[in-house]
């Protein structure tokens, strides 16, 4: 998308994908893959699972809503400094009002409590969930994020949960902001007999675009948004962010559908 965006507005861009799993790194080298960065001259960097909340301390800078999520998605390369910024929880609530207009979000439960689940949550909050319950299978972490949302919207509109049938009894909605059913991560997040044609689900997981949960959800009913709105969204701000330059959302949009479609 970055590339294409570039020709799109009349400049030549390099977006290179460095993978940790095929350079069998883990996050203990990001430090170095930062300074790497910074020698080879490039603007900035997307930041994605699983390190999103790792990176916060190699930063100079950190935007007032990256700190307030804990998390960041796109770190600015300029002047020898590292700003941190998180795009991703207004792309989640654009591309929520945008797919799930006039839905009840009263009750909503997440699952996931890293870097996408403190965007995703935030954003739900922001948006004006009455009460979100975040479930995640390290408690600390989901510990973690709540005391910081707690602190921002009070102590009543969000709590940790673990048992997943009891809170979505009364649920209106899902957010699913784990790993699960992304390439290399295959299955199901929840199971399937929870869902129910009056749940909404909302998945931020983008390849593959449509997940065995998003698949199971629209089988039984559920009203559903998958992950393509929060990518397309959040690549337009760090494209923002990387060049200075205004991006064409609709054309990046578009791109984008072609990739996943082919």
């Amino acid at each position: 998308m970055h590339e294409h965006e570039a020709r799109g507005c009349g400049i030549s861009c390099l977006y290179q994908l460095i993978d940790l799993a095929k350079l069998r790194l883990d996050v203990k080298a990001l430090y170095r893959l930062l300074q790497a960065a910074e020698w080879m001259g490039f603007g900035g960097l997307n930041i994605t699972y699983p390190c999103k909340q790792a990176v916060l301390p190699l930063l100079t800078e950190i935007s007032e809503d990256a700190q307030a999520l804990g998390a960041v998605n796109a770190v600015v390369l300029r002047d020898g400094r590292r700003s941190g910024h998180n795009t991703d929880w207004q792309a989640f609530a654009r591309s929520f009002r945008e797919s799930m207009q006039g839905a009840r979000i009263e009750k909503v439960v997440q699952l996931g409590s890293g870097g996408g689940g403190s965007a995703t949550a935030y954003a739900m909050l922001t948006l004006g969930a009455g009460h979100l319950t975040i479930i995640d299978p390290d408690t600390e972490r989901s510990r973690a994020l709540v005391a910081r949302l707690a602190a921002l919207f009070g102590t009543e509109r969000v709590h940790t949960g673990n048992d997943l049938a009891m809170e979505f009894a009364s649920a209106d909605g899902l957010v699913h902001a784990s790993p699960i059913g992304m390439y290399g991560h295959e299955g199901l997040a929840v199971p399937k007999d929870l869902l129910r044609p009056s749940l909404w689900v909302a998945e931020i997981v983008y390849f593959p675009l449509e997940t065995e949960l998003l698949i199971e959800a629209k089988r039984r009913g559920c009203r559903t948004i998958n992950g393509s709105g929060m990518a397309v969204y959040q690549a337009a701000e760090s494209f923002r962010l990387f060049t200075g330059l205004e991006p064409d959302v609709d054309r990046m949009r578009r791109h984008f559908v072609s990739m996943v479609e082919t």
